[in-house]
C-alpha cells in the first residue's frame, strides 16, 4: 500500500500569505496606481511621480502587481493588465475599488475575530450596515461593485420566462439594477425595489444613468414595514446577512405581500455538506464574523423555512457557479 506524499510546508505557508498579496492589492487601489494607468502605460518615474510613491521599495511593489497579474511590464514601463484595466481604473462602469475599501476598513478587521467568533457564535460586528451606509461616496461604490458582481446572475434571472408574471420587486435591490435589466429584457413587468431610505439617493442616480428606467423605489425597514404587492418577490444575498428567525420573518412577510399564485424567488451561495464549495464556505465564515447572526444555510434550509412561512414545495436549480436559485409559489 502506497502512500500520498506530504507536500512542503510551503503549501501552507502559500494560505497564509495570502494576506500579504490582499494587502498589496488594496495598497495599489488606495494609491491609485490603476487609474493612473488608466489612459495608457507610464514609466517607473512618471507613474512613481503620479502616484506619489517613495523610490525606496516602490520597484519592487510595481513587481509584485506585475506577479500578482495586476500590471504588465512594457519596453517603456508599466501598464495595467486587462483585469485591473477594467476593474480597477476609477469612474469606468465595472469599477470595484470601493469593494477593496470595504474589504479593508470593514471586513477583514472583522475577520480578526474568527477564531472568537467559532467560539461564541457571535460577530466581532454587531452593526455591519450602520457604518457603510454612513458616507455617501462609500456606499455608493459599494454598491456600484455589487451590481459588477451579480451582472451575470441579473442575466441568468433575465433569460428565463417571465410571461406569466405582470410585476415583481427586489427586496434589498440597492441601486435597482437588477429590475432595471428585467424591466429591459421583459418589457411587460411593472418592476421595484424595497430597500431602505439611505439608498434611494444613488437608486435615483443610477436609475437616471440608466435612462430613466420604468422601476419604483419603496423605501422602509424589511423587518418593520410590510413589503409591496407583487407577483414575484426576489430575495438576492439576503437571507444569509440574518439569523434563521429573521429569514423565516422576511418569507412570511413575502408570503402576505404576494398575490396567490405568486412566487418568492431567493438566490444565495448555499453551503451543502455533501458537495463543500470553498467560496461559499468563505462567504458563509464572511457572515459570522461581520453580521448579527448571519451565516450561510443549505438548500433543505430554505425549504424548511418557506415550508414555515407557508409555501408550497420548493424548486432549485444553479443560477451561477456558487449561487443557487430557490423557487416557491404562494398557493392560490
Amino acid at each position: 500500500m502506497t502512500t500520498a506524499p506530504v507536500p512542503p510546508p510551503q503549501a501552507v505557508l502559500k494560505i497564509a500569505s495570502g494576506a500579504r498579496q490582499a494587502k498589496v492589492l488594496i495598497a495599489a487601489n488606495e494609491l491609485e496606481v490603476f487609474t493612473a494607468l488608466g489612459d495608457g502605460p507610464l514609466s517607473a518615474d512618471a507613474l512613481r511621480e503620479r502616484t506619489g510613491l517613495h523610490p525606496y521599495g516602490a520597484s519592487h511593489f510595481l513587481d509584485a502587481l506585475v506577479g500578482l497579474e495586476l500590471l504588465e511590464r512594457r519596453p517603456g514601463g508599466y501598464a495595467n493588465a486587462p483585469a485591473a484595466d477594467r476593474y480597477l481604473v476609477r469612474g469606468r462602469p465595472e469599477y470595484i475599488g470601493g469593494f477593496l475599501r470595504f474589504l479593508d476598513r470593514v471586513l477583514h478587521p472583522a475577520w480578526d475575530g474568527l477564531a472568537d467568533s467559532l467560539r461564541t457564535g457571535r460577530p466581532a460586528n454587531t452593526d455591519p450596515y450602520g457604518g457603510l451606509y454612513r458616507d455617501e461616496a462609500d456606499r455608493d461604490e459599494f454598491l456600484a461593485a455589487m451590481d459588477t458582481f451579480n451582472a451575470p446572475l441579473g442575466e441568468a434571472l433575465a433569460a428565463r420566462d417571465w410571461s406569466q408574471w405582470s410585476s415583481v420587486v427586489d427586496v434589498g435591490g440597492a441601486r435597482g439594477n437588477l429590475a432595471a435589466r428585467l424591466v429591459r429584457a421583459h418589457p411587460h413587468l411593472r418592476a421595484g425595489v424595497f430597500d431602505l431610505p439611505e439608498v434611494r439617493p444613488a437608486f435615483d442616480r443610477h436609475i437616471a444613468g440608466l435612462g430613466h428606467a420604468p422601476v419604483e423605489f419603496t423605501a422602509g425597514d424589511f423587518f418593520a414595514d410590510p413589503l409591496p404587492e407583487a407577483d414575484v418577490l426576489l430575495f438576492g444575498h439576503v437571507l444569509h446577512n440574518w439569523p434563521p428567525d429573521k429569514r423565516v420573518q422576511l418569507l412570511r412577510s413575502a408570503f402576505k405581500a404576494l398575490r396567490p399564485g405568486g412566487a418568492v424567488l431567493i438566490y444565495d451561495a448555499l453551503v451543502e455538506a455533501a458537495e463543500p464549495r470553498l467560496p461559499n464556505l468563505l462567504a458563509s465564515l464572511n457572515m459570522l464574523v461581520w453580521s448579527a447572526g448571519g451565516l450561510g444555510y443549505s438548500l433543505d434550509d430554505a425549504r424548511a423555512w418557506l415550508a414555515e412561512a407557508g409555501f408550497g414545495p420548493a424548486a432549485a436549480e444553479e443560477l451561477g457557479p456558487a449561487t443557487t436559485l430557490v423557487i416557491a409559489h404562494k398557493p392560490r
